[in-house]
């Protein structure tokens, strides 16, 4: 399952979130502590310590700018049905 590295507080987060919402993709949310040099868990596991990070289910990571990441979800991930809706409530 994907997984999301990321945290409620964080607005780069939240727009990851929305667009993994807005493809139907199930993930687990993983929150992170504020301070970065405290992520080491998430560190080991993806070589980033910035969040938002996806992990995707073949392991690949997506990290960066969160523009990049919804942008290459979009590209693993078809838009379905819902799409449209979850754009109109956000």
């Amino acid at each position: 399952m994907l997984r999301l590295y990321q945290a409620e507080w964080c607005p780069h987060s939240a727009k990851v979130r929305q667009r993994l919402t807005e493809l139907g993709v199930s993930f687990i949310a993983l929150q992170v502590p504020p301070d970065s040099e405290d992520r080491e868990e998430m560190r080991s596991e993806t070589g980033s310590d910035v969040i938002p990070v996806v992990v995707l289910p073949d392991g690949t990571v997506l990290d960066g700018d969160a523009e990049d990441i919804v942008a290459e979800l979009g590209r693993n991930y078809g838009e379905t049905a819902d799409t449209d809706a979850h754009h109109e409530r956000a």
